[in-house]
């Protein structure tokens, strides 16, 4: 009876020693961990930042001066011309394109519209003289100059931020019209339409 005791003394002794063997082990085991990561954390670090990395948007913005009655004349005759000029600017501060189209009015039905010639010259001597480069000539009911569709197309003028051009204008009731085009009238606008060059081919 006293031998089974002793046994069973042993044997608890045994696992007692085990357990107590795991128990240290695992304590080991987190302590060395809790080490490594002290260990890594008294590493050297440095931090650099990078500031101010500042944008802004670019700009267009298409001006026309004078921005009424450019070109006209009361009792025009068949033959008779008349001479204006525009003034066509880019306020803003990125390169535009700009094209024009025009509307004219016909309340009489006489069409006089269709029967003024319109012609737009680049400035050269000066819009007097009229010898710049020819950028339409056709009748004033028709007038277009470039397209407004987008992207670059024939006939689109550019212009720098903060550059303008002068464009030259002559109207002319040609001596072939006819007497009934007598007392008629008409009135043209022209619209400009300006897009932004860059990322726009």
């Amino acid at each position: 009876m006293e031998a089974n005791i002793d046994t069973q003394y042993q044997d608890l002794g045994r696992r007692g020693k085990r357990r107590l063997l795991l128990v240290l082990l695992t304590l080991g085991l987190a302590v060395s961990s809790i080490g490594a990561n002290a260990i890594s954390l008294a590493l050297f670090t440095d931090t650099e930042t990078v500031t101010n990395n500042a944008f802004t948007s670019g700009s267009i913005d298409l001006t026309a001066s004078p921005a009424s009655a450019a070109i006209g004349l009361t009792n025009m005759m068949p033959g008779d011309t008349v001479n204006g000029s525009l003034t066509i600017g880019n306020a803003g501060a990125s390169q535009l394109r700009y094209a024009m189209t025009s509307s004219s009015t016909n309340a009489d039905a006489k069409a006089l519209r269709d029967a003024i010639t319109l012609e737009i010259r680049t400035l050269g001597t000066n819009c007097a003289t009229f010898n710049g480069t020819v950028l339409y000539s056709s009748s004033l009911g028709a007038a277009a100059m470039g397209s407004t569709a987008a992207g670059n197309q024939a006939g689109d003028r550019t212009l720098n931020g903060g550059a303008s051009e002068v464009l030259c204008l002559r109207a002319t009731l040609p001596l072939s019209t006819a007497s009934s085009y007598q007392a008629a009238a008409t009135t043209a606008t022209f619209t400009f339409e300006a897009e932004q060059t860059a990322n726009n081919p």
